[in-house]
């Protein structure tokens, strides 16, 4: 056996193990496996050599022990290029490991298992499988490294057209991939544990001394932002969350850079209403909702956030917090309407028909599915920092979720909000912290009527709300990101018909704005918390 080459099997996930293993040996490989894996190709009629025969060492500590051993490490790593090396091998009667096939234990699908514990976690930790991957990538000038099932195929035509052996390109190529995976695997094993082992609340548990990213890229943009930009979308393993990450695409055009982008706002924002007993409908525009709606019936609420602003709605992004039926099909594809992109639970059969066959933008539309938004706050944790990066670095934080109910709120003002408008200036608040700064908000009737976003100053995106809004912001509410730091903007949306605030406060000049509420006998309510988005 030790002239011989060898086929190193091991290999957690087994798609496509068993063609890629009979081409191995069809092409002239021993095939050397252990546990599992071994017992699949046995089962198929494909002679296997178990690791233990070939290190004449058995496997110990119930399996945690079976490939760390010379006979393993050498055949992979003596370099074929070095006499003394291959001499050495062949003293110790140690062959060739010319082809190491391996994927590591399911770490990820295990930690994303609702009831996993810490032992279980644990337990998936593959510990010799990353070692022979990164001694083959290592040697990767005579040593084959597979980590990926989609190159099996790819593998064996090059071994087939080069007798038995693969190019030196493709081994680096594939090279790079098995140290890009056991990366990943390290990466998301540190940031699992670091989560889960270490307190909550610190900030090493929080935020780690060193961040890693283990994304996985799902597709290439035909561009980014701009169409002289390449780009491309990843998404992270283990995620639990309804999210663009997660969702599938079931109709449509690919989806670009700023599709993706715009979908991921729209989704968030649509997700505050989920749990509702009123269906939620939101449309975005360049990452702001331009409109967002509470309606008895999905058509219902996507007529309110349409008419929020129809300028601004045609051309845009729509989440829904339903699936979609019939009835609201045909508004969507009503008179005057465009969506580049629409991402709801689901669509019925009707719908799905309806929204494809549209002749005028049918085929430009594309659809998402995303699943049942219920529950989705208890899976966010899984989500992990909020990223943004700047030039030589990543700014990190703890993602933004926390909740404001009438609870939380602090009435400040001499009138006090009637109980329709609490209701009315939470739903604007949730509305507002999907805003860009400085936010504002104008609501009425669970309706999203006018928006002042990423201004340099808040004066200024109150005239733009008031100025979209016009009549409607008579009896409507306000709902502001951060505190006035001056009394103008509340008395520019006083003056307009707004009837009631909500803001979390802090300004220096609070009393100055209290009293132009009382002067206009708004009411006014403090949060005490502030939803910067920048």
């Amino acid at each position: 056996m030790a002239n011989r080459p060898l086929a190193l099997l091991s290999v957690s996930n087994k798609n496509g193990l068993l063609p890629f293993a009979q081409g191995l040996h069809d092409l002239g490989y021993q095939l050397v496996s252990t546990g599992g894996t071994a017992s699949s190709l046995q089962a198929a009629g494909l002679p296997v050599t178990q690791v233990s025969e070939l290190t004449g060492f058995p496997e110990m500590l119930e399996g945690r022990v079976k490939t760390l051993h010379p006979v393993v490490h050498g055949g992979i790593l003596a370099d074929r290029s070095k006499p003394d090396h291959m001499t050495a091998i062949e003293d110790k009667g140690i062959g060739r490991i010319d082809v190491v096939c391996i994927n590591l234990y399911p770490f990820a699908a295990t930690v994303a298992k609702p009831d996993v514990t810490l032992a279980d976690a644990i337990e998936n930790i593959d510990i010799g499988g990353p070692a022979m991957i990164r001694s083959a990538a290592k040697n990767h000038g005579g040593v084959t490294v597979v980590v990926n099932p989609e190159d099996y195929m790819v593998v064996l035509d090059e071994m087939r057209a080069n007798s038995g052996s693969t190019t030196l390109a493709t081994r680096q190529r594939l090279a790079v991939a098995a140290f890009t995976h056991t990366a990943q695997y390290d990466t998301l094993i540190s940031t699992w544990l670091g989560s889960n082992m270490l307190p909550a609340d610190s900030t090493e548990g929080e935020l780690p001394g060193v961040l890693s990213l283990a994304y996985n890229r799902a597709f290439t943009c035909r561009y980014g932002e701009n169409p002289h930009q390449r780009a491309a979308f990843y998404t992270a393993p283990g995620i639990t969350e309804p999210c663009v990450g997660t969702a599938r695409q079931v109709h449509g055009r690919e989806l670009s850079f700023n599709n993706i982008y715009d979908l991921n706002a729209a989704l968030e924002t649509v997700k505050e209403y989920s749990e509702e007993e009123m269906a939620a409908a939101v449309i975005i525009k360049h990452a702001n909702p331009c409109g967002a709606a509470l309606g008895a019936s999905l058509a219902d609420a996507f007529r309110k956030a349409r008419a929020g602003d129809p300028v601004s709605a045609f051309g845009g992004i729509l989440a829904v917090s339903r699936v979609v039926d019939l009835a609201a099909a045909k508004e969507i594809t009503g008179k005057n309407t465009f969506f580049e992109a629409i991402i709801a639970p689901g669509y019925d059969t009707d719908a799905m028909e309806m929204l494809t066959s549209k002749k005028s933008w049918s085929a430009d539309l594309r659809l998402l599915v995303v699943g049942d938004l219920q529950g989705w706050r208890a899976k966010a944790a899984s989500t992990g920092l909020d990223l943004k990066r700047v030039t030589g670095g990543l700014l990190a934080q703890t993602p933004d979720h926390i909740v404001v109910d009438a609870s939380a709120l602090r009435a400040v003002t001499d009138r006090l909000p009637t109980q329709d408008e609490i209701d009315e200036l939470l739903f604007a608040w949730r509305a507002m912290r999907h805003v860009r700064s400085n936010a504002i908000v104008f609501s009425a009737g669970r309706q999203l009527i006018g928006v002042g976003a990423g201004q340099m100053n808040r004066v200024q995106s109150v005239r733009l709300a008031v100025n979209q809004a016009g009549e409607l912001a008579k009896g409507a509410v306000l709902a502001s990101d951060a505190f006035f730091p001056f009394p103008d903007g509340p008395e520019a949306a006083a003056q307009a018909g707004i009837t009631a605030i909500i803001q979390p406060g802090g300004s220096k000049k609070d009393q100055e704005t209290i009293d132009v509420c009382n002067q206009y006998n708004v009411a006014m309510v403090y949060t005490g918390i502030r939803h910067f988005l920048h």
